[in-house]
């Protein structure tokens, strides 16, 4: 029997690969012990327990980029996080630690490496952050989803996987007709779809708002996810319209169905949702989040639009040119075709299977 510690979090473009991860460690070797280490008050210490999995949180926290008082108890908070980490390894005597990001793998990793437990670290996003780096000279593998990393880690240790991605994503066929079905779609007008991530995006809510009437008379079906705080206001604009072409959502659920519908996607530049492009082989425009650590969103975003997969707007001039750009990309047949056909080439599938042939490699009686 095998046993893990899988450590990071603080967002779900962290958390979801870990579990994917550890979906697939499970499916492997079904007696495999899996713990997880995050940071107290953080997202994963709900979502892991979820997934059904079993999390010990550290108190942890990272450098704020304004000046802050609070900037100063960093250091110690990381040699306590650290100093518990150790404990939490003499305890569980993991066979691997595998860090995903966050302030909390960077503590719980670093320990692991100073006891000599076989290390792996999987970085989401085409700009390295600041915990990865950080741990990428001591770890032994790093796994990646997009080419050049090598700007950020020892090229020796990189091993280009893709991002784990839920499988019902991945999984389209067939679901293109039912996606119309259960969101009461025509079949035969071109659909958008517009995400913004759980939370939505205001750059892009406010500038799918401000345009509707323009959206309602090019004659498109719209899949809108507004995220709730912007959810009401999306009802009173899209019920000013009077169509059923236009549809408002705080969250869509079944989003292997929205993307089988989708024959153009609006979106932000968070890693998993720029891998899920590439799967599902969709054209797109994307806005990265500015705000994003180290405008990692953005780096994203360059990947596929200097593979000619993708347009990017900047979050700042949306609300003056995404619909007007978006409304021409629907009447350029030739280009949205070339985009899905270099987006299907940056596919990377099994991304999960090949993280953990990697982890598995590192343990001598598993290979």
């Amino acid at each position: 029997m095998s046993k893990f510690i899988i450590s990071g979090g603080g967002t779900g473009g962290h958390i979801f690969p870990a579990v994917a991860i550890a979906n697939e460690i499970k499916r492997r070797e079904p007696t495999a012990e899996i713990l997880f280490v995050g940071a107290k008050g953080k997202m994963e210490m709900e979502k892991v327990p979820a997934a059904g999995y079993k999390i010990i949180g550290l108190s942890i926290s990272g450098i704020r980029r304004s000046f802050s008082i609070s900037n100063l108890m960093v250091p110690f908070k990381f040699i306590g996080a650290w100093r518990n980490s150790v404990k939490i390894i003499s305890d569980f005597k993991p066979d691997v630690a595998i860090g995903v990001g966050g302030y909390a793998s960077g503590a719980l990793l670093f320990a692991a490496t100073t006891k000599k437990i076989p290390t792996l670290i999987q970085e989401q996003n085409a700009h390295a952050g600041i915990t990865n780096k950080f741990l990428g000279s001591r770890v032994n593998k790093i796994c990646v989803a997009f080419d050049g990393m090598e700007k950020f880690f020892p090229k020796q240790k990189l091993i280009v996987t893709g991002n784990p991605v839920r499988q019902e994503i991945i999984e389209q066929e067939g679901k293109r007709s039912k996606g119309q079905f259960r969101f009461g779609l025509n079949p035969e007008i071109f659909t958008v779809l517009v995400i913004g991530g759980s939370l939505g995006a205001l750059s892009i809510n406010e500038s799918i708002a401000n345009s509707i009437d323009k959206i309602k008379t090019a004659g498109i079906q719209l899949l809108w996810q507004t995220g709730k705080p912007f959810h009401d206001k999306a009802k009173e604009v899209v019920a000013s319209q009077q169509t059923s072409a236009i549809q408002a959502f705080d969250f869509i659920k079944e989003m292997d169905m929205a993307y089988a519908c989708a024959d153009l996607v609006v979106s932000r530049a968070g890693a998993i949702a720029v891998s899920e492009l590439c799967l599902v082989k969709k054209p797109s425009i994307l806005v990265p989040f500015p705000f994003a650590a180290e405008d990692h969103q953005t780096q994203n975003a360059l990947t596929l639009v200097n593979a000619g997969a993708a347009k990017m707007i900047k979050d700042e001039n949306a609300r003056a040119v995404l619909v007007e750009d978006m409304l021409k990309l629907v009447t350029d047949v030739q280009q949205q075709q070339t985009m899905t056909e270099n987006a299907a080439k940056m596919g990377r599938e099994n991304a999960a299977s090949k993280i953990v042939d990697e982890i598995y490699a590192l343990i001598p009686t598993k290979r």
